[in-house]
C-alpha cells in the first residue's frame, strides 16, 4: 500500500449491482386525509401545554398495542447442544467435557419436542384509513399471531405487508375502513433541543388499558450509531437515529415519536439502559427513512441496500499523516472484492473515498448511509 494510492472523489460510473429502489409510493398517498387526525396546533401563540394535549388527544388515536404470539419449540434431539452452557457441535471437548457431554446426551436425546407459547407486545401507529400500520420488524418478527388493539378497545388479526430486518421496519395490516391515521412528517429538519412527543404502550400487559402513554421531552441529538455491542442482531442497521429523552419503555417500541406540529418524525425503536428501564436515552428511526421504503412494504416487496463491493474503515491520525491529508475526512478501502461494482469502476486497495455521487463521505458511517439509499441502476458521480 505505497504512496502511489490515489484519493478517489467517486467521480466514476459505479454501476450498482445491487441497490435499493427509493422513491415515495405512487399508489399510496400518506399526506394527511379526510380520515386523517386534524391537528391544528397553537405553536404560533406559545402556548406549549396546549400543543402536546393537542398531540396527544389526536396523533393518540392513531397509535395502537400490538400483542404477538410465537410458537417455541424445546426438547428433541437437538436439545443436549445448549443446555448448561456445553459447547456447540463443532467445538473442541476436553475429556471431563465429553464425559458430561454424553451424560446428558444420553439423559436428554430421549426427550420428546415441546411446544410453548412466547407472547410479545410493541406499538404502532396507524399511517392510511385502510389500516396499514408502520411499525418495528423485531416487534412482529417470527410472529404466528399478531392482535391489534386500538384505543378505544377494538381489537383486530393482523397480517405482514411487508417487513425489513436492517432498517428494522414493517407494515402489518388490519381490515377496516375510515381508521384515524398519523401524517409522516419530514425528519430532516429535525434541531437538536425541538420538543417531541413519545407514544406507545408500555408495559402494556400491566397496565391493562388500551389508550396509549404520552410522554415529553427533547431531541437530544442526531444521526445516532447504536455500536454492536448494543444490537441483539447482527443484520440490523442503527446508524442514523434520533436520540430523545422523552421516556421510551418497554412496549414502546413501533411507537411514533411527534412533533408539536402532530407530525410523525420517527418510529420509536430502542433505549439504551443498565437497568432495563428509562435512563433518559432513547432512539427513534428517522421518518424519512421509513417514507423511503414503505410503499415497497405495502407491495410486499423486498427491501435491497446499495453495494460498493469493498472493505473500508476510518482515517486516523496516523493514516492521515501517511497519505499527507491535512484532516481525517474520507474512508480507507481495505480490500476490493473481485467481480464487484468498486472493482469494475477501479476502485483499488489503498483508495480513499471522500465523496460518493456529489455527497460528502467524511467517514464510514456517511458512506454506508448514502450508498444504501443510493438508486438502482445509479451511475455514481
Amino acid at each position: 500500500m505505497g504512496k502511489r494510492k490515489k484519493i478517489i472523489l467517486i467521480s466514476l460510473g459505479i454501476a450498482m449491482g445491487i441497490a435499493i429502489g427509493l422513491g415515495v409510493a405512487t399508489k399510496f398517498d400518506f399526506s394527511p386525509r379526510a380520515q386523517a387526525v386534524d391537528v391544528s396546533l397553537v405553536n404560533s401563540q406559545g402556548n406549549f401545554e396546549s400543543a402536546v394535549e393537542k398531540v396527544a388527544s389526536s396523533i393518540g388515536k392513531a397509535v395502537v398495542s400490538i400483542s404477538t404470539e410465537r410458537t417455541e419449540k424445546v426438547g428433541g434431539p437437538g436439545v443436549r447442544r445448549y443446555y448448561f452452557g456445553f459447547p456447540h457441535q463443532g467445538e473442541q471437548y476436553g475429556p471431563e467435557d465429553d464425559f458430561f457431554r454424553r451424560f446428558f446426551d444420553d439423559f436428554f436425546s430421549g426427550m420428546p419436542e415441546r411446544e410453548y407459547k412466547q407472547q410479545g407486545l410493541g406499538s404502532g401507529v396507524i399511517i392510511d384509513k385502510e389500516g396499514y400500520i408502520l411499525t418495528n420488524e423485531h416487534v412482529i418478527g417470527g410472529a404466528d399471531k399478531i392482535t391489534v388493539t386500538l384505543p378505544d378497545g377494538r381489537e383486530f388479526k393482523a397480517e405482514v405487508k411487508g417487513s425489513d430486518t436492517r432498517s428494522d421496519l414493517a407494515v402489518i395490516k388490519i381490515n377496516g375502513r375510515n381508521f384515524l391515521s398519523a401524517k409522516l412528517g419530514d425528519s430532516d429538519g429535525l434541531k437538536i433541543g425541538q420538543w417531541v412527543v413519545a407514544i406507545g404502550n408500555p408495559f402494556g400487559f400491566a397496565m391493562q388499558n388500551p389508550e396509549p402513554t404520552v410522554t415529553v421531552g427533547v431531541v437530544s441529538a442526531l444521526h445516532r450509531s447504536l455500536g454492536r455491542m448494543m444490537q441483539k442482531s447482527r443484520d440490523r442497521d442503527y446508524g442514523d437515529l434520533i436520540q430523545t429523552d422523552a421516556a421510551i419503555n418497554p412496549g414502546n417500541s413501533g411507537g411514533p415519536l411527534v412533533n408539536l406540529n402532530g407530525e410523525v418524525i420517527g418510529i420509536n425503536v430502542a433505549i439504551f439502559s443498565t437497568s432495563g428501564g428509562y435512563e433518559g436515552i432513547g432512539f427513534a428511526i428517522p421518518a424519512n427513512s421509513a417514507k423511503r421504503i414503505v410503499s415497497k412494504l405495502i407491495e410486499g416487496k423486498k427491501i435491497e441496500y446499495g453495494w460498493l463491493g469493498v472493505t473500508v474503515q476510518d482515517l486516523n491520525d496516523n493514516l492521515a499523516s501517511y497519505f499527507g491529508l491535512t484532516q481525517k475526512s474520507g474512508v480507507l478501502v481495505a480490500s476490493v472484492l473481485p467481480d464487484g461494482p468498486a472493482k469494475e469502476a477501479g476502485i483499488n486497495e489503498g483508495d480513499i473515498i471522500t465523496k460518493f455521487s456529489d455527497q460528502d463521505t467524511p467517514n464510514v458511517r456517511e458512506l454506508l448511509k448514502v450508498v444504501g439509499k443510493a438508486e438502482a441502476g445509479l451511475r455514481a458521480k
